[in-house]
């Protein structure tokens, strides 16, 4: 294992930098940087911190989707993009996150706690016998008994340095996706093993640190205690993921919607619900979109931010609408800026 740096943009679709798109200037900036995996993943739905509620469900909300930005590679090169980023980023919320890098490495089963492990992974990319790569990935941490797994999709970003952004009518084989896994090291090691025999390029994964606060409906644990800021005096902020499936229901409604619209009303910072194409969380077999299925049994990831005392408070509307079904974990993402655009300019790492 070697220790990486991941950098995380969260931002709208419509948001420019001069005459220019955000997300293709970050992209352009991840490619002059070559930097080893970089996927901008676009939201179903979201708000930040100007609370505009965006939608793909109505039209007259759907002009400017939530985006996220995620870049990762050894620090050098990821320090590097910051000076670019420092210049682009004007508004949103940007996080700095040390990880683990794997690039086939062996996981060491005796780490104790819960751990997340992304795997990065090309759209087309296959595994031995032909199947699609990410699906035997996540076949792989299922039968491990990990406790969950989606494939987040991406529109654009780099994989080895080299730009892969989807295009219209296009196969887009090599644009990148994610692969989000949260469980035991032991059983992360015991997939990644098969994942490693699977897979002919080993692919790259990066490791870290995450709390399981909740599975199915039952209550496992409350989040460790978080200080305002981390040494360097980068403040400090919870990030709260709800893995769930996009026919999960709370009371009859949609749960990533019910989720995303309950936190804005109540003055949540930001949410964002990321759509994915195949994985399962807890005992479910993976699932997905399928030909000739009438509904759309693909997974949602829900993912809140905010400061810490107001965090502690969102978990509590969590746990209020996750009383059924859906896996609930907690990180600490140390954030380089934390504010709307008139933010102070982004902090080194």
């Amino acid at each position: 294992m070697n220790e990486g740096l991941k950098l995380t943009a969260w931002f709208g679709e419509r948001e420019r930098i001069g005459s220019r798109f955000l997300a293709d200037a970050l992209i352009d900036a991840c490619e002059r940087h070559a930097v080893r995996a970089s996927c901008l993943l676009r939201g179903v739905e979201g708000f930040g911190a100007k609370h505009r509620l965006q939608s793909e469900r109505l039209l007259s909300l759907s002009e400017d989707l939530p985006l996220a930005a995620v870049a990762v590679d050894a620090p050098a090169r990821i320090e590097a993009l910051l000076a670019d980023v420092a210049g682009l980023q004007r508004g949103g919320l940007v996080t700095l996150e040390r990880v683990a890098l794997l690039g086939g490495d062996a996981l060491p089963a005796a780490d104790a706690g819960e751990a997340k492990l992304t795997v990065h992974l090309g759209r087309g990319q296959r595994a031995a016998g032909g199947a699609p790569a990410y699906r035997a990935v996540v076949a792989a941490l299922h039968d491990a008994g990990v406790a969950g797994a989606s494939v987040l999709l991406g529109v654009d970003g780099t994989a080895h340095g080299e730009r892969r952004r989807a295009r219209f009518l296009a196969r887009n084989a090599e644009v990148p996706l994610m692969v989000v896994s949260v469980g035991e090291p032991g059983r992360l090691a015991t997939a990644l093993e098969r994942i490693a025999a699977l897979v002919p390029a080993a692919p790259l994964a990066t490791l870290e640190r995450v709390e399981v606060l909740k599975r199915d409906g039952v209550r496992l644990a409350s989040p460790s205690p978080l200080a305002d800021a981390d040494a360097a005096g980068r403040p400090l902020w919870r990030m709260l993921s709800v893995y769930a499936s996009e026919q999960s229901r709370h009371r009859g409604a949609t749960l990533h919607t019910t989720l995303v619209r309950r936190l804005r009303a109540e003055g949540a910072a930001g949410a964002t619900a990321l759509r994915g194409i195949w994985g399962y969380h807890g005992d479910h077999e993976p699932h997905g979109d399928r030909l000739w299925s009438v509904r759309r049994r693909v997974p949602v990831v829900t993912v809140v931010l905010d400061r810490p005392q107001a965090a502690d408070r969102w978990l509590g509307l969590i746990d209020e609408l996750t009383d059924e079904t859906g896996l609930v974990t907690s990180e600490i993402v140390p954030a380089l800026r934390d504010g709307p655009g008139d933010a102070p300019p982004l902090a080194q790492p």
